[in-house]
């Protein structure tokens, strides 16, 4: 793993990016957001705002799905990066964990972890990392012998990202961890991701849901709508701005609000005007 310790360095810089999709249908517009080296950084929207699309522009998993980048630009430590293949962005350093908790069913728990380490050769060094991911999820020490399909759901999520630290990202993206989870869980897992930040120095990009959760973890926050970015700024500023607690903590001076209630999004005329 890498030495702890948060810098001022970007690691990852998203320039004013356009995606589109099968040629016409434009999903992300203008999106601009920095990683900043041992940071936790939140992208926080609802279902459809364009999270998992600007992962996936990162990582370079758009093609396979008739996706492209056709602006801007995206910089991993100085370097474009934007027409590398995965691999290349594996190599880099950054690993991204899907939504959905993907997982090899058929495989134990054990087997699952040693395929993120399956380029390397160090047979030592693995099993230090491999002993490092059961340090942090004795789950899994617990259920390594386990086929990963008859885990819970818990367990294949932290199956997922321990999977991710055994290739020694530098940075990971991370699509909707707590997506599917009880509350108790997902403290657990952001805990988690918080230890990894702070002992290992494992830089993290948050796509989330769970807007709540998220800024109690993250150091700075993006919030996405249809494509674009409407707010940024440190987490704990994000989390006592009014317009946040009404519309994404569902929280106001009147109590709990839904999305539903609200017939007007005049934050957004505001805010990019």
């Amino acid at each position: 793993m890498l030495d702890a310790g948060h810098t001022d360095e970007t690691l990852l810089e998203v320039n004013n990016i356009e995606v589109i999709y099968n040629h016409v249908i434009l999903v992300l517009k203008g999106v601009s957001l920095s990683v900043p080296k041992g940071g936790i950084t939140a992208l926080l929207g609802g279902n459809g705002a364009g999270k998992t699309t600007t992962l996936k522009s990162i990582s370079n998993l758009l093609r396979s799905e008739r996706g492209e980048v056709t602006k801007g630009s995206i910089h991993y430590r100085g370097e474009d990066v934007g027409h590398m293949d995965p691999a290349d962005m594996v190599m880099r350093g950054v690993i991204q964990v899907m939504e959905g908790r993907h997982c090899f069913e058929h495989l134990t728990v054990e087997e699952n972890l040693l395929t993120g380490a399956y380029t390397r050769k160090d047979n030592a060094a693995v099993k230090k990392d491999l002993d490092l991911v059961y340090s942090y999820f004795p789950r899994l020490a617990e259920r390594r012998k386990s086929q990963a399909g008859y885990t819970s759901g818990g367990e294949q999520q932290m199956t997922a990202i321990g999977r991710a630290l055994m290739s020694r990202p530098e940075t990971i993206l991370l699509d909707e961890s707590s997506m599917g989870l009880a509350p108790q869980l997902v403290e657990e897992i952001f805990g988690i991701v918080k230890n990894l930040n702070e002992k290992e120095g494992v830089s993290f990009l948050l796509a989330e849901q769970n807007t709540n959760v998220a800024l109690r973890f993250a150091h700075y926050g993006y919030i996405l709508e249809s494509g674009r970015i409407v707010m940024d700024g440190p987490a704990d500023e994000l989390r006592e701005n009014p317009d946040v607690k009404e519309f994404y903590l569902g929280l106001s001076e009147e109590g709990r609000k839904s999305y539903r209630d609200v017939r007007s999004y005049r934050r957004r005329k505001r805010w990019l005007s």
